[in-house]
């Protein structure tokens, strides 16, 4: 329920009580108050002293929560977190601020804190990596920043491809999503300076978002140009100092027409692959790809942690 009627309607019910709000029964106020979603419960907790003390309740927060919310935690790996939490309320933020692992370690559940919807994470071992067992490509290990036991660290491929799928039951419905890759750039990382990936997502058999990105960072890019200009200028320039003509132009690093990732606050680097709207009573399997395997050359040095997958902000903040 919107907002906007929803103010509508408790002021239709403060009016029916000759305008005292404060009398109105809390419990019918947590009523109202589940129907919203946590953002809009906050604002509405600002209305009045019933409405703030109706927001904290468990009537409004067990409808925040998602129907299956209890089959989840089970099958996690924090079992324990339904009876260690005082209050649904903290149970909600615990499961937006702190992700559980779910089936047997290989993808990680959370909430979208304003919008009460599920995200998920589908680690690197969850994922299809081709050659992703082969040592000479790809390595498997640990970073301490990582939510997962392991994640996957590209070694050289001259064919980079990387797949997940999800099933569509498992997430929110009638709710626009959008598919991250999430991972990092080493010292090592060569061979995406120039060659963009192409990735695709969308159901299983059916038209699908296409789209190309660079997966190493704009300002990345630009000092390894810079560095690369330089080295190859540096008889040049020493020849124009010694003569007096006009030094080399510096290349300015112009932005190009490709997509860069965004840095996210746990530190990984993220690019969005495409988005998706799952559809109520739609079932099938989302599928994700990522591949780069038109130019031929040999690339490594990435640490792939996963896909997330998880509601866009601006499909509720302008509701």
């Amino acid at each position: 329920m919107e907002f906007d009627r929803l103010v509508v309607l408790y002021l239709h019910m403060a009016g029916n009580t000759g305008g005292d709000m404060s009398v109105l029964p809390e419990d019918c106020v947590a009523k109202v108050l589940s129907f919203t979603d946590p953002g809009d419960a906050a604002r509405l907790s600002m209305v009045s002293s019933t409405f703030k003390s109706a927001a904290e309740s468990d009537t409004v927060w067990e409808q925040l929560l998602p129907p299956d919310y209890r089959s989840i935690i089970f099958q996690s790996s924090d079992s324990s977190l339904l009876a260690s939490t005082s209050s649904k309320k903290e149970l909600f933020l615990r499961l937006c601020d702190n992700p559980i692992l779910i089936d047997d370690g290989k993808k990680s559940f959370s909430l979208d804190k304003l919008s009460g919807k599920k995200c998920y994470m589908l680690s690197a071992r969850d994922l299809m990596i081709a050659w992703g067992d082969t040592p000479r490509y790809w390595k498997w290990t640990s970073e301490l920043e990582s939510r997962f036991a392991e994640v996957a660290e590209l070694i050289g491929v001259c064919w980079l491809e990387i797949r997940g799928k999800i099933d569509t039951c498992m997430l929110s419905q009638d709710t626009l999503y959008g598919a991250y890759l999430v991972y990092r750039t080493t010292a090592r990382t060569y061979g995406f300076e120039y060659q963009p990936v192409d990735v695709t997502v969308g159901l299983a058999g059916a038209e699908v978002c296409k789209r190309s990105f660079h997966l190493v960072a704009e300002r990345e890019q630009q000092e390894k140009q810079l560095c690369q200009f330089l080295s190859s200028q540096v008889g040049l320039f020493r020849h124009s100092r010694a003569s007096g003509s006009q030094s080399p132009a510096v290349p300015t690093g112009e932005k190009n027409n490709g997509q860069y990732p965004q840095k996210r606050e746990d530190g990984w680097l993220e690019m969005e692959l495409g988005q998706f709207f799952n559809k109520d009573g739609e079932e099938g399997e989302l599928e994700m790809s990522i591949m780069e395997v038109k130019g031929g050359d040999c690339k490594g040095g990435l640490i792939v942690l996963g896909i997330e997958i998880r509601p866009k902000e601006d499909a509720y903040e302008k509701k």
